[in-house]
């Protein structure tokens, strides 16, 4: 839990916060590591001195919070300990004590025989959330930065039942002003679906007054130079669209299982912005966080070794900007009897490749954002569910003015071991920016890749 939020020491208010000393010797294995993690194991020492250095303060009677509670370290003694009973009958269970987890525990259940208030074990390790509920200690996760079960469970954009006459008016004047219980739940920029039948239905966005408006920026196509054109197949991608292309939202947050093109809507809404020159360039970037075993060190330039985590956004990149013309049908025929040398056979280049040597479109590892300051971009941020909530603040605080922030991902894709489905940085970051005039969030829930793809995300 502090290496998660190294913050999280002042967040519990009017509660007695114990921290035992075997949290503090597992925090010096991380403390030297030049990783987002170690950054918060020195941050917790940091913090933890500045609160016992004050004159008077004592570490193990503790040090009252401005909540009205206190902070304090436990020293457990073993020796000590094992006359109460509940200990004894731990050890018996887990006899390991040399293992810093088995020495917590029992710390627990020793301190619960000292302190008449309910003692709870705080812990972000599920494992040892486990062995607590064995023996019988109260735990709980750390709920600070965990958005609602509900913020995750459902995609769908919200459906408001209009009247016939309403929709009319909707249609004609592109504003409509409904009562307040019509739109509960919904903040400001959040896309809706004004209904009035099953099939006399017009997407709307909730604007600053209060009021449903027309979607004034979903083009019926988008062409990025000589590539082919790309057309919203849903709702979910119109709305998805308006947001990205309008002028006054600056972070975008999109949810959306595999196919459903949450990274080339952002790709090409960026490319065709830059080209008009609303923006100065497109930067595009992904968390690196690998599934399943690794090929090792990857060779070459920053560029060649961020290459296979952002293949999906090449792939984006050949699709929109690749002419159609002298389209060859079928396999390509040998021209001569010879084959050519090695040196002769040259890969094509890539139509993107000149905007990457202008610095147009920039490949952006987020091991080197911090301390940056991105003015006038397109950023993509692909994968977002990846982040955990304190690297998403360093990348939303990394955006100057005249830029805008895309957070796309699927909060069911998840490979980092330090966050889930309602504490990534996707996820805090839609919940914390909710409700801004400068924010979005699209839900995004058809597939369109394929039919087997949109199968296989739902089914398998």
């Amino acid at each position: 839990m502090l290496l998660h939020d190294p913050a999280c020491i002042h967040r519990f208010a009017e509660h007695h916060i114990c921290i035992p000393v075997d949290v503090l010797s597992e925090l010096d294995r991380f403390k030297n590591e030049m990783t987002e993690r170690g950054a918060n194991a020195r941050e917790v020492h940091r913090a933890l001195m500045k609160i016992f250095a004050n004159k008077g303060a004592s570490v193990t009677n503790g040090v009252p919070t401005d909540g009205g509670g206190s902070i304090r370290v436990v020293v457990y003694d073993p020796d000590v300990a094992c006359e109460v009973p509940s200990v004894q009958e731990f050890q018996r269970i887990f006899p390991a004590l040399d293992k810093a987890d088995h020495r917590i525990l029992a710390c627990t259940l020793w301190l619960r025989e000292q302190v008449s208030p309910p003692v709870i074990l705080v812990s972000k390790d599920l494992n040892m959330q486990l062995k607590a509920r064995a023996v019988g200690i109260e735990c709980e996760d750390y709920l600070h930065d965990k958005v609602e079960p509900r913020e995750v469970a459902n995609f769908d954009i919200a459906r408001v039942e209009v009247s016939p006459h309403e929709l009319q008016r909707f249609a004609s004047s592109g504003q409509l002003s409904v009562p307040e219980n019509r739109t509960a739940g919904m903040v400001v920029n959040d896309y809706a679906l004004l209904s009035a039948g099953e099939k006399a239905t017009m997407p709307a966005k909730l604007s600053t007054q209060g009021e449903f408006v027309r979607l004034h920026h979903t083009p019926e196509s988008i062409k990025v130079g000589q590539g082919r054109a790309i057309k919203p197949m849903n709702l979910g991608q119109a709305c998805l669209l308006d947001a990205l292309l309008d002028p006054e939202i600056s972070l975008v947050t999109c949810y959306g299982q595999a196919g459903t093109g949450k990274t080339l809507l952002a790709v090409a809404a960026g490319l065709q912005q830059v080209f008009g020159r609303t923006y100065h360039g497109l930067t595009v970037s992904r968390p690196i966080v690998a599934m399943g075993q690794t090929v090792g060190f990857l060779p070459g330039s920053l560029q060649e070794k961020m290459r296979p985590w952002l293949q999906p956004v090449y792939d984006a990149l050949d699709l929109l900007m690749r002419p159609m013309e002298g389209v060859q049908q079928g396999p390509t025929r040998k021209k001569n009897r010879f084959t050519p040398e090695p040196q002769q056979i040259t890969a094509p280049a890539a139509p993107y490749d000149p905007l990457i040597q202008q610095g147009v479109i920039e490949i952006e590892a987020l091991c080197y954002i911090r301390g940056r300051s991105i003015p006038d971009r397109f950023f993509v941020l692909d994968e977002a569910q990846q982040l955990t909530p304190l690297e998403a603040k360093t990348i939303v605080t990394r955006m100057s003015r005249g830029s805008k922030l895309v957070l796309v991902g699927d909060p069911a894709q998840i490979d980092n071991p330090y966050v889930d489905s309602r504490s990534n940085g996707l996820v805090y970051t839609r919940q914390r920016m909710r409700g801004q005039p400068f924010a979005a969030h699209v839900p995004l829930v058809k597939g369109e890749r394929s039919a087997l793809a949109e199968a296989a995300a739902r089914l398998l």
